[in-house]
């Protein structure tokens, strides 16, 4: 006999609790797809464009790019190594279990295809052009980063720093990505030479543009801030010219101490002039913010899923 009660918990049960539940469900199969297919993409990026090109894209990756230039060590088992004390970081500040699950996916499939691509790939690449490269690498790279973000995962290394920045504090990706690889990228230039820094550095800034499309949309949506003292005309005008639903949110002057109702709608970026008429002809002294929304779910736009 063990001497456990028939109510203690057996160490599957404990493993389980502390793992947290598993949902097989068709959003989870999808988010792993994505995790897969990025990873891939990126790997590519690594063997087609950015190891030929000596083009450093920073983070863990692109440390070890720059040690297997000299030493030809595996680039993806040290990216598998380097990634573990940055994975327990992740771990406890981008969703435990759940981030560590998909990130150790995603990081897995990265290193096991970028070496494994060593073999269907020749050592030049596509291309001995370095504009090239660092265009198509950029995007193949930021494309694939894109897709496992779309997954709820990271790829490690940079990625993990660059998720707790944008988490956290509210930073976009593609700058969070300009502050975490700037240091690997400066190493490249002593490595390989200062012109292929700077072209690592047209990397990293076209990859976090692409991985920004990527995972969350093309930005083409507008949200739109109206103060004007003709609240009521402008939100009718925008509900039957525009067809676009209107908010009025309660607001009151801070110099006058008016009551100043202010309107809230969501427009597409092609119906930005058409709003701006439309308001100079009801109230030309109305003020007005637009900014940009990167989605817009819900009634009028894409069902809220």
């Amino acid at each position: 006999m063990s001497g456990l009660s028939p109510t203690s918990p057996t160490r599957w049960q404990k493993i389980r609790t502390a793992i947290g539940p598993i949902e097989l469900t068709w959003k989870t199969a999808q988010d792993y797809a994505f995790l897969l297919v990025g990873a891939i993409v990126q790997a590519f990026a690594m063997r087609l464009f950015l190891v030929p090109g000596l083009l450093v894209s920073g983070g863990i990756s692109g440390a070890a790019q720059i040690i297997n230039h000299f030493v030809k060590f595996p680039i993806g088992v040290m990216v598998l190594l380097g990634n573990l004390p940055l994975f327990v970081l992740g771990w406890r500040h981008l969703g435990g279990s759940r981030f560590a699950a998909r990130t150790a996916v995603a990081l897995a499939a990265f290193s096991f295809f970028t070496d494994l691509l060593v073999l269907f790939i020749p050592a030049s690449g596509v291309t001995t052009d370095n504009v090239l490269n660092s265009i198509f690498g950029g995007v193949l790279l930021g494309a694939g980063l894109g897709l496992v973000y779309r997954g709820q995962g990271t790829s490690g290394g940079s990625d993990i720093l660059g998720r707790i920045l944008n988490s956290r504090f509210g930073i976009p990706i593609s700058q969070a990505y300009l502050i975490t690889d700037t240091i690997v990228v400066l190493a490249s230039g002593f490595a390989f030479s200062w012109e292929k820094a700077l072209y690592g550095l047209v990397v990293i800034y076209i990859s976090g543009i692409a991985a920004e499309a990527v995972s969350e949309g093309q930005s083409i949506f507008r949200s739109a801030i109206i103060i004007t003292s003709y609240h009521e005309k402008v939100a009718h005008e925008i509900m039957f010219e525009l067809e676009r639903g209107v908010t009025i949110l309660s607001g009151k002057g801070a110099y006058t101490g008016e009551d100043r109702p202010t309107l809230y709608c969501v427009i597409t970026r092609s119906e930005v002039n058409q709003l701006k008429e439309l308001v100079k002809e009801i109230d030309p002294n109305a003020l007005m913010v637009i900014g940009t929304a990167h989605e817009a779910l819900g009634n009028g736009f894409r069902p809220l899923q």
